[in-house]
């Protein structure tokens, strides 16, 4: 790791926030992510139906964050995996809200952090779906490379006139 130490993955809390803010806000400049730049940014990485969220240091900075849900509107993996499974929508959980910084990526940190809500959604006895931009081929490649297998690509409307294609997955 090219003597960079990476953390363990912790359980975020209302501290870490406004840093979960400002990293954010760096991955947004930079990658796009979230496409829609959320009004209350901090509201947008704790949803209504959060089952916990995650981040991760390295160097005793913190370099990601990830959080997992149940389903909300808007979501649609956990329809096509209620279809592939013939199980009820509320048997997945939403893994989302997965950004590492900029300077902190190539350290597998993302891939900690997956492997943590992952670990999580299985401990409520859920299986773990997403949505990703199609356009985030980094992301879908990372998920692919752990064995996450795509359901289905859709066509999503995300604002008036704006139509975008987002692949939908399943966990390992």
């Amino acid at each position: 790791m090219n003597g960079r130490a990476a953390g363990p993955v912790r359980d975020r809390t209302d501290d870490d926030l406004a840093e979960c803010v400002r990293v954010l806000s760096e991955v947004h400049r930079r990658d796009g992510y979230p496409v829609n730049w959320p009004e209350r940014p901090g509201e947008w990485l704790s949803p209504a139906a959060s089952l916990g969220a995650w981040v991760a240091e390295l160097d005793g900075r913190l370099a990601g964050h990830v959080g997992l849900s149940r389903s909300a509107e808007g979501d649609l993996a956990p329809g096509l995996w209620d279809e592939r499974t013939g199980a009820d929508a509320e048997s997945a959980a939403v893994l989302g809200r997965l950004f590492v910084a900029p300077w902190a990526r190539g350290y597998g940190i993302g891939a900690l952090l997956i492997d943590r809500a992952v670990r999580e959604a299985r401990r409520h006895g859920l299986h773990p779906v997403l949505d990703v931009v199609s356009s985030d081929t980094a992301a879908a490649a990372l998920y692919e490379r752990l064995g996450w297998e795509r359901m289905a690509t859709v066509e999503q409307l995300w604002g008036p006139g704006r139509t975008v294609a987002v692949h939908c997955y399943a966990g390992p």
